[in-house]
């Protein structure tokens, strides 16, 4: 029987999730609604393109088989873009896909459990001398001191999750979600399912903005407008939500002073991720478009779990903010929001380093996955006198946002070898490689966000010269 062929361009209509066609090695397949797929509406971030090596990057081999059921045809190659065909492009695929199999041959995706022990053993060692800071002193200066390493073992709880729901520790995922669950909602207060279904969709789709309103291609992580506009595009994005098409005094008023509301920003991110947390436990919302459409399809993957952990998680909260009955309302709460505001700062800073103020794309007009990945991405080195081993600590293996966005499966304690095999490849098909420091990397982020603020000025002025 001969095999249906699909051009490019009719794949690429399909691309919401009741309506969705993927590409994976050149064969076609018909996703629509598929949302029983285990690892939930992420899938839908490719509806109406080529998945070939996002697929890879988070799952194991073999898994192709599962979606075998949906394939529908093979793809035209004559009718692929002249850009994503040509010769030195497939070379550069073919180079970027041979380098994964080689680190695998090399035992650089195998986890080292005695790490991972000490992980969280040092984890715990914070909040227990907070605690103790707590329950053994009426100094109000040690109880800030207390506070602040509650906000570090957050941010360092933040970097164990993120490690374990990224399956990076055990084979078997079950056993990673539960610990997200215990790392995830009962230390942090974080869901598991609202961080799964957000962050994913970050890896897959990094820096990118929607292609249409119907459409769930773009990265969650940017979609921080009205307070933050990351390209003069999504500065825009507003105007189509008015009656008149035109900029509302909140858009114009925060986009023209993001420079300066950007760590303040920052320092409250925390409540954000605490509320959009909890309503996806208790069913009270969801922070995204494809999060609802996970939530409502799939429901969550541990609904008593989730919300037992995060009602205990505030429980022990309480009881530390409180100084265990010893503080007063005021005290308490100020205990909590140095707490609060400062693991959020430590988290979100590290974030922001990892991509804001790198390229940023429109979805229906992605790189191939390697020069995405790399492009919208930035390393954090030492420099400016923080030192080298304090970056690598800190950051939580996110220093090495670059190569973990590549093989996001890859335990952090192998990152730095294949660093080094990665900046080889880049150099190799000068594919461009960014990195920097906290200090020149902040700099950049915040003369970008000075840029886009510039650049909407400008743009209003010419739609709006009488203004």
């Amino acid at each position: 029987m001969r095999k249906k062929m699909f051009s490019y361009s009719e794949v690429q209509q399909h691309n919401t999730p009741d309506d969705a066609f993927v590409i994976h090695s050149g064969s076609v397949y018909d996703i629509s609604g598929w949302y029983a797929h285990p690892g939930g509406a992420v899938i839908f971030t490719h509806a109406g393109s080529d998945m070939t090596d996002i697929f890879a990057a988070f799952h194991a081999p073999g898994s192709i088989h599962h979606i075998k059921r949906f394939y529908i045809g093979e793809l035209d190659v004559s009718t692929v873009p002249s850009a994503k065909s040509d010769p030195l492009q497939l070379a550069f695929e073919k180079g970027y896909r041979d380098l994964r199999v080689a680190l695998v041959k090399m035992g650089a995706f195998k986890s080292n459990p005695a790490f991972y022990a000490w992980k969280c053993l040092s984890n715990l060692m914070m909040l227990l001398a907070s605690v103790m800071m707590v329950a053994w002193s009426s100094s109000s200066v040690i109880h800030v001191c207390s506070a602040l390493l509650l906000g570090l073992f957050w941010q360092q709880c933040g970097w164990l999750a993120h490690d374990f729901l990224h399956h990076q520790v055990f084979q078997k995922r079950w056993k990673g979600d539960l610990s997200g669950v215990v790392i995830g909602n009962f230390f942090q207060g974080f869901s598991m399912a609202w961080w799964k279904n957000k962050h994913n969709s970050h890896h897959a789709v990094p820096n990118l903005h929607n292609t249409s309103a119907t459409t769930q291609d773009g990265d969650p992580d940017i979609d921080t407008m009205p307070l933050l506009a990351w390209s003069l595009s999504q500065a825009r994005s507003f105007r189509s939500l008015s009656l008149d098409k035109t900029d509302s005094v909140l858009t114009k008023f925060f986009v023209r002073h993001q420079t300066l509301f950007y760590f303040p920003i920052l320092l409250l991110a925390r409540l954000s991720w605490l509320n959009e947390s909890f309503k996806t436990a208790f069913g009270l919302g969801a922070s995204t478009e494809n999060a609802k459409l996970e939530l409502d399809t799939k429901g969550l993957q541990h609904p008593i779990l989730e919300k037992l952990a995060i009602l205990l998680h505030y429980l022990w909260v309480i009881m530390l903010s409180s100084g265990f009955g010893r503080f007063g309302l005021m005290k308490s709460m100020g205990y909590f929001m140095v707490a609060t505001c400062s693991s959020g700062f430590f988290l979100a800073v590290v974030f922001g380093l990892g991509h804001n103020g790198m390229a940023t794309y429109d979805a229906d007009k992605r790189p191939d996955f390697w020069k995405l990945q790399v492009t919208t991405t930035r390393n954090i080195i030492g420099g400016h006198g923080i030192p080298q081993w304090f970056v690598d600590w800190f950051c939580g293996g996110l220093q090495y946002q670059v190569d973990h966005h590549l093989f996001p499966m890859m335990p952090r304690h192998s990152m730095k070898m294949c660093h080094s095999l990665v900046e080889s490849f880049c150099k190799e098909w000068g594919v461009e490689y960014h990195e920097a420091d906290i200090w020149n990397g902040t700099i950049e982020i915040l003369n970008h966000l000075s840029n886009v603020s510039d650049e909407f000025l400008a743009d209003f002025v010419v739609d709006f010269p009488a203004m």
